[in-house]
């Protein structure tokens, strides 16, 4: 069992020097606010080709100037697959495996990027990663078909430690949830969770799989956790009812993550200390035009002038005794 401690979460800090007479050299430090966008038609269709001029970002109530603007077409992408393998999931499990299986061979299908790179954790009651982020599409088939249904549904832990895994990764960084409700185990909060991924820069689509059309028994209020996670990090909720649907979700999410932009704007000052949320709106001068882009983001600590020293913190495999986090062993990676 390997216990993780939360990396300290930032925003990119950029330096800037001016040269000014006599040799004097001043340095400030401002942070950097990325947004990745997915602009759609009124029938659906993914707009490219659109120019920084198209853009607009309000951060709270004020217009802010885009400074960083690129199609992130050519950039790789990391992905996440985020398995609930929780009892209430059974039924589902198998069309999942089958239709992420699919997903897999198109994403290193043609268009792809040579540094794409996709992983696979699962969350019950703990959170295990089967899968490293890999272009080894055994490794990853093989994590799939390791997946069985257990105890327990810790997805607020799954999102906040998927989010980790992929920070460490440059470009373009995904977390796709699979899952049939909401949390019941984590030690994780919603917040910290979503936290985590707008900090990451994480675009996170949550995939609610039902067995059949019907409402009874669907978790609703965890489903709207679930929008919500979508909803602030620029991605985007559905709910599906089998393997046909699962294959439409996936060829979706990949029309997406092939036209995306990126935006970056500098953090304006924040001097509200009731909260460190900041809404964020983008915008495009189309009619009819749709962005997936976050809903807002979470202020640094650091530019709130906290107490120094204050510790992160801990994930903590002792408090449970069967551990919360684990990566597959070598043994178990080779089956």
């Amino acid at each position: 069992m390997i216990a993780l401690r939360r990396s300290c979460l930032l925003f990119v800090c950029l330096a800037s020097t001016l040269g000014a007479q006599g040799g004097t050299v001043f340095r400030s430090e401002v942070s950097l606010v990325n947004v990745t966008a997915t602009v759609r038609d009124a029938n659906g269709g993914v707009i490219g080709g659109l120019d920084v001029e198209n853009f607009r970002i309000v951060d709270g109530s004020e217009e802010q100037k885009i400074v960083v603007f690129e199609r992130q077409t050519d950039r790789p992408l990391s992905v996440m697959l985020l398995v609930d393998a929780s009892l209430s999931a059974a039924v589902e499990l198998e069309f999942e495996r089958v239709s992420a299986k699919r997903f897999l061979a198109n994403l290193f299908g043609a268009g792809s990027h040579e540094g794409d790179r996709l992983g696979v954790m699962k969350f019950s009651e703990g959170v295990d990663l089967l899968a490293p982020l890999t272009r080894r599409a055994k490794v990853i088939e093989r994590a799939l078909d390791r997946i069985r249904p257990e105890s327990g549904t810790s997805l607020y832990d799954g999102v906040l430690l998927a989010s980790e895994q992929l920070q460490k990764r440059r470009g373009r960084r995904v977390l796709i949830i699979l899952t049939d409700g909401g949390d019941t185990t984590s030690y994780s909060t919603f917040r910290q969770a979503i936290e985590a991924a707008q900090s990451a820069d994480v675009v996170i689509y949550s995939v609610i799989v039902q067995p059949v059309k019907a409402d009874a028994g669907r978790n609703t209020g965890g489903e709207h956790t679930l929008y919500l996670f979508a909803q602030g990090t620029g991605g985007k909720a559905f709910v599906e009812y089998g393997e046909a649907g699962l294959n439409r979700v996936f060829s979706e999410i990949l029309e997406n993550l092939r036209t995306q932009y990126l935006l970056g704007y500098y953090q304006p000052a924040h001097d509200d200390t009731r909260t460190r949320y900041r809404d964020i709106q983008v915008t495009v001068d189309l009619p009819d035009a749709t962005v997936l882009a976050r809903s807002g983001y979470y202020v640094p600590e650091e530019r709130k002038l906290l107490p120094e020293s204050v510790p992160p913190q801990r994930i903590d495999s002792e408090r449970r005794p069967n551990g919360r986090w684990r990566q597959a062993t070598p043994a178990e990676a080779a089956k």
